[in-house]
């Protein structure tokens, strides 16, 4: 089983900004003229002789992404999707208290597991739950909205 300490960080401000957006210029290009979703990537070494690195495209443009996360000066990190989360570290990711989140699984609106006495929590549960959470804010938006035009508010 996948553990939250088996996620990889990189801290604001350890990769150079502007090397980010170098690479990240580079690989946007590259996609960008090679539009093939099945075709992997072929990385050659600056010196050419190095064997060639060839990685799927998805990799390639999860790398774009983590590469334009960091070009803006933001940290990344890397999980596992089956990774387990503490409670605390669930909570941290949908920046709420850890009362409220007991709360939620108590409510059993994401699913848990115990171990021994201690809760937790899948990180793709906690994703999952967060994208309807916000599915759901933003329906109840659009509906405020729709209520003021109706009552001619805007």
């Amino acid at each position: 089983m996948a553990t939250a300490t088996e996620g990889r960080k990189i801290a604001p401000g350890t990769v150079d900004a502007e090397s980010a957006q170098r690479a990240l210029r580079r690989i946007r290009d590259h996609l960008a003229h090679n539009t093939d979703a099945t075709t992997d990537i072929t990385i050659l070494g600056e010196h050419g002789d190095d064997d060639p690195l060839v990685l799927p495209r998805a990799t390639v443009e999860m790398f774009a992404a983590m590469l334009a996360a960091l070009a803006n000066g933001q940290g990344v990190q890397l999980m596992p999707v089956n990774a387990m989360l503490t409670t605390q570290q669930a909570a941290n990711m949908l920046n709420v208290s850890r009362p409220y989140l007991i709360g939620l699984l108590e409510k059993r609106e994401i699913p848990f597991e115990l171990v021994g006495r201690h809760r937790r929590v899948k990180f793709n549960d906690v994703l999952e739950y967060k994208r309807r959470d916000d599915r759901e804010r933003r329906n109840a938006a659009d509906s405020l909205t729709s209520l003021d035009e109706e009552l001619g508010l805007l």
